[in-house]
Formats: C-alpha cells, sequence, structure tokens
C-alpha cells in the first residue's frame, strides 16, 4: 500500500478529460457519458478551476431544477478542488478518498495536472494486488515457487 500513486498513473494513462469554463452543465454531461466517466475537470486555460462530478448533477443541477442547456458549469461546480502529487501512497489516497468522501483525485506536480485518480482506479489496483498475492501463496504452498 505505500506504493505511490504515479505508479497506477502510468498503468492507467494520463489521459484526463476536461471541459472550458465557459461550458454549459449539458456540454459536461455530454463529455462524462461519451467517455463513461464520472468526472471532468474544468480548465480555465491550463489551470485547473474546478471539478464536475454525477454527485454535482445530482445535488446542485437536477436538485436545484436547474436547465443543464444554459447553466454554465462554473455555477454548479466543485472549486476548491483536492488534489495529491505522485509521490502520495495508495494508502493515503484511500484515506483522502474515505475522509473527504470523494471518487476522484488530480495528480498534480508542481502546478502541472500529470492525470485523475478514482477510486474505481484505486480500488482495481487494490483487487489486482491482492490476487497475485494470493496466487503466489498458492504456488508457494503447492511447491510450485522455491523459497
Amino acid at each position: 500500500m505505500n506504493t505511490p500513486i504515479s505508479t497506477l498513473l502510468e498503468q492507467k494513462g494520463g489521459v484526463v478529460h476536461t471541459v472550458k469554463v465557459v461550458a454549459t452543465v449539458a456540454e459536461a454531461v455530454r463529455e462524462m457519458v461519451k467517455h463513461r466517466i464520472g468526472a471532468v475537470l474544468v480548465l480555465d486555460g491550463e489551470k485547473v478551476a474546478g471539478i464536475f462530478t454525477e454527485r454535482d448533477v445530482l445535488r446542485r443541477v437536477v436538485g436545484e431544477e436547474l436547465d443543464p442547456k444554459i447553466t454554465p458549469i462554473t455555477q454548479v461546480m466543485t472549486t476548491n478542488v483536492l488534489t495529491a502529487g505522485p509521490e502520495a501512497s495508495v494508502q493515503q489516497t484511500m484515506e483522502l478518498f474515505a475522509e473527504k468522501r470523494c471518487r476522484h483525485l488530480p495528480v498534480m506536480k508542481d502546478g502541472k495536472l500529470l492525470g485523475m485518480i478514482s477510486i474505481g482506479d484505486v480500488s482495481r489496483w487494490v483487487a489486482n494486488t491482492h490476487r497475485a498475492e494470493a496466487e503466489s501463496l498458492r504456488q508457494y504452498i503447492t511447491g510450485g515457487l522455491q523459497a
């Protein structure tokens, strides 16, 4: 669990789906649906201005009965974006997801966006790691590996 999240980013790739600050909610949702993702980052040039998630759609758009076609993304996005550095461990990232009740975390270094880690990415990595460890133990027990 001390593996840095940069390792997970290398495996998944650094593609981050974004919209510009001038986008509407409808445009952001189209981007999320197109890529089957739960969040997009909102960029002002190259600077992260916010994050817009499925939860924001439910609470801030549908819950407030706003028209997604005319509602600016800046009106409903989360502006206080939590980020992590690439050196943050998987364990630290899991704790941040649990403590802050978030599901997506941009990975930044020196103000530059490197990628985005989701709780799903971390869950898959943990499951694959446990599966590999279990297989190694099984092979060791059955004599398939030398001590």
